[in-house]
């Protein structure tokens, strides 16, 4: 018998997810970083890496370039992973492509969020298990017939994610060609469209969603 053989290991192995939680961005429309605005009683980007921990996410790589400096702590003391774009200006292609670059060797599912989309851990866990269960090559969210996040991926993809770029629309390139097999997560909480663009969406958002 081989004793180096990790066989009860397989299965969390093939339904491991990595998170890549973009958070590079100037956030210049916010006229502040997006990552630390106040999110129920945390910031933003820590509140969003422990929702994706507790929502099945098995590691969190944080995405940052601009304020890389004060960003980083609040993500470490989490439990995320930092990986630095040093191309964010470019747009937030080139932060998914550096957060691919930092993931598990092991990861089988890869989940993409903003920073400024704040989720519940009740909404990431319900897109994990329906991910899990249809085995499709990507999910996501449905809100009142209306695409919401996040988004999964298979590893199966990960070739076609690493070539991504502003030009060819980011993530939607590999949307499209993938339509016909994405699996759809019917959600009722309004809270999977939220995006954080402005500072006039923050306050209604935070006022609805942000306080403890």
């Amino acid at each position: 018998m081989n004793e180096n053989r990790r066989e009860p290991d397989m299965p969390a192995r093939r339904n491991r997810v990595s998170a890549v939680l973009a958070a590079a961005g100037l956030s210049s429309r916010m006229g502040r970083p997006k990552p630390l605005l106040p999110w129920r009683g945390a910031t933003l980007v820590e509140s969003q890496i422990r929702a994706l921990l507790a929502g099945g996410a098995d590691e969190v790589v944080v995405v940052l370039g601009s304020r890389a400096d004060e960003i980083a702590p609040c993500a470490e003391s989490a439990g995320g992973k930092v990986a630095l774009n040093p191309d964010y200006e470019s747009g937030r292609a080139s932060s998914i492509r550096a957060g691919l670059g930092a993931i598990s060797p092991d990861a089988a599912h890869i989940l993409i969020l903003g920073v400024d989309q704040p989720r519940t851990a009740d909404i990431v866990a319900s897109v994990v298990e329906s991910h899990m269960s249809a085995d499709a090559p990507i999910t996501s969210p449905r809100v009142g017939g209306r695409g919401g996040h996040p988004l999964i991926f298979s590893a199966r993809l990960l070739p076609e994610l690493r070539r991504i770029s502003e030009r060819r629309q980011g993530l939607r390139e590999v949307f499209e060609r993938h339509r016909a097999e994405i699996n759809a997560v019917r959600l009722n909480d309004p809270m999977a469209r939220l995006d954080l663009n402005t500072p006039e969406a923050y306050e209604r958002a935070y006022e609805e969603y942000g306080r403890l």
